[in-house]
């Protein structure tokens, strides 16, 4: 980190004198500089969303003069400054937890990922959420889902600003457990939930194991360890079961718990996925 008024630049490297130079773009396109959140990365070794608070904050001088507009472009070669008080402000990683309402009956669900905006707002946070935990407007900044429900689904959807979180629980491997409760309606056959534990094929792929038992009449518990589109819905269906109401409790060793519907809270230190 540089101390108060120090100047860092990134010395610009000049082509070998028997060699020309040559452009890196096509002829008659100017390059685009580079980001000064970008810059700022590289010099100190934070992430592009502190740099970009620490511009926000006016903690960032280019050539002499405050750059606190996001999405800036500047030259290499300017001279960067960086304020003493952006290496005393480390802001942390956040992971949020997001009831999800079920959609009711068979109203149409809405479609398409699920995002951050319009769910997570100061004014719907779980009352009983930790109040040491100051919620701020850097938290939604580059928030994304981790995984995502069914169109039709309800319960635990997470958004997180950690990569490791989003590859563990989103990548094409992902193996971290889901656990379900399933409303269900018609007969199912004997041997069903043998059939619903292992043996059933989607799409052409035969499914990893689950755990399925019954909770109460018409309920079902069912652990997942792979994700396909509408899995459980279309398991059912091959037993003449349907789905009428589907909701995530758990994911890994983190519950939803007295979450109510439409409210969020943040990931606790003493939870991991």
């Amino acid at each position: 980190m540089a101390e108060p008024g120090t100047r860092l630049t990134e010395p610009a490297a000049e082509p070998p004198p028997s060699q020309p130079a040559v452009a890196s773009v096509r002829p008659g396109l100017a390059k685009e500089p580079p980001r000064l959140s970008r810059l700022v990365s590289e010099l100190t070794g934070c992430s592009r969303r502190e740099a970009d608070e620490w511009i926000e904050n006016g903690w960032i001088s280019v050539d002499g003069v405050v750059i606190d507009r996001l999405g800036a472009r500047v030259s290499p070669k300017a001279a960067i400054e960086i304020r003493d008080a952006a290496s005393k402000h480390r802001s942390a990683s956040v992971s949020i937890l997001f009831h999800k309402p079920t959609p009711a009956g068979d109203a149409p669900a809405p479609t398409g990922r699920e995002t951050a905006v319009g769910r997570i707002r100061g004014d719907n946070r779980w009352v009983e959420d930790d109040p040491a935990q100051r919620f701020v407007l850097a938290h939604l900044r580059g928030l994304a889902p981790a995984g995502a429900l069914d169109a039709s689904a309800g319960g635990m959807l997470v958004f997180t600003q950690e990569g490791s979180v989003a590859r563990r629980l989103a990548g094409g491997d992902a193996r971290v457990e889901k656990e379900y409760h399933v409303l269900v309606e018609g007969a199912l056959a004997a041997g069903g939930i043998e059939r619903l534990r292992h043996g059933l094929v989607l799409d052409g792929i035969r499914l990893r194991p689950a755990d399925v038992s019954w909770l109460a009449e018409n309920r079902l518990r069912i652990v997942l360890r792979q994700s396909l589109p509408r899995q459980i819905p279309r398991m059912c269906a091959l037993l003449g079961l349907r789905v009428r109401e589907l909701r995530c409790v758990r994911i890994g060793s983190v519950s939803l718990g007295r979450l109510p519907p439409g409210a969020w809270r943040y990931l606790r230190a003493d939870e991991r996925f």
